[in-house]
């Protein structure tokens, strides 16, 4: 894989698995459906992120789970979508042709229940003109696959063996935080082939109805995103950047971003790029503030570029 040469007038410019982005910034999966998301809302563009997740994209379409689907929590939010999706013939087929690929870098999110579902998923996005590959081992709301694969360092590399075989593209495997040594599963996935690490994917929560005694989820469990998760998550990337860093393997830094501030504590626990998710939901203009911030502290701390700060955390 080649880095793209970015202008030196950029202090945001980023490489990532080969790639080449403008800003650190990535929007992250489900939160902006197939890049098209906000592009209705005046202010926005796509341009402002380094790249962008699409929706996680099954063999078969999904009709997703049954409602309610979303629920707000105490600084976060609680989520149960099922992966929802048209299918891979269909977002390969039709809906990638819509992107403009000039704005910025479109990722994959690719999920299946069994390993060959994962597989063919994958080899169905390396015959298209998509820029990298996530692997989504850790989704939290679906009752088979999802979970069971991201919570075991085994089973996660058996996924990422599995889809590296079928493409040569950049493959992100994206980690559970609902696992017992999160830095273990990233050194088994690294082995089997993945070139970059999302960390993290959603917590596991509730939240119950009094009224009703009955959960307010319809699939009773899900994703918990937001601030909430926020000092597990960094510490999480921490963790990984450990095994991850002597390796250059890049890491996507996710989990409760709200600010610039928040981005900046990723990027020096050892995250190259930052997510942003469900503080969308609230400040669907919010890359703008997020880059102006980072710009406003790399002049403030005459630090060149971005990447000098990543890692950097000091004991």
């Amino acid at each position: 894989m080649t880095e793209t040469s970015h202008s030196s007038d950029n202090p945001l410019a980023t490489g990532f698995c080969g790639l080449a982005l403008d800003s650190p910034i990535v929007l992250l999966s489900g939160c902006v459906g197939f890049g098209e998301e906000y592009t209705r809302i005046e202010g926005f563009s796509n341009r402002d992120a380094g790249a962008i997740v699409l929706k996680g994209t099954t063999r078969e379409p999904r009709p997703g789970n049954p409602p309610h689907r979303v629920c707000e929590t105490p600084s976060g939010m609680l989520n149960a979508i099922g992966l929802q999706n048209p299918g891979m013939d269909k977002v390969v087929d039709e809906i990638l042709p819509t992107l403009d690929f000039g704005e910025t870098r479109f990722m994959a999110n690719v999920c299946g229940s069994t390993i060959e579902d994962y597989a063919a998923v994958t080899q169905r996005f390396d015959d298209s003109p998509i820029d990298a590959i996530e692997i989504n081992i850790s989704c939290p709301n679906i009752k088979e696959g999802g979970v069971s694969f991201g919570n075991s360092p085994e089973a996660s590399a058996k996924v990422v063996a599995a889809c590296r075989a079928k493409t040569r593209k950049p493959l992100i495997a994206k980690l559970s935080p609902n696992q017992t040594d999160i830095a273990e599963n990233a050194r088994r996935c690294i082995e089997a082939g993945a070139d970059g690490l999302a960390v993290v994917n959603t917590m596991m929560g509730m939240a119950i109805d009094i009224e009703q005694r009955r959960p307010i989820i319809g699939n009773i469990q899900g994703g918990l995103s937001g601030p909430a998760i926020k000092p597990i998550a960094l510490l999480k990337v921490k963790q990984v950047y450990e095994v991850a860093g002597p390796l250059n393997i890049p890491i996507i830094g996710q989990g409760g971003i709200a600010c610039a501030e928040d981005a900046l504590e990723f990027i020096v626990a050892g995250a190259t790029a930052v997510g942003l998710g469900t503080a969308l939901f609230y400040d669907p203009l919010l890359c703008k503030k997020v880059n102006k911030g980072l710009l406003d502290y790399l002049q403030r701390h005459e630090v060149s570029a971005i990447t000098e700060l990543v890692g950097s955390l000091s004991y």
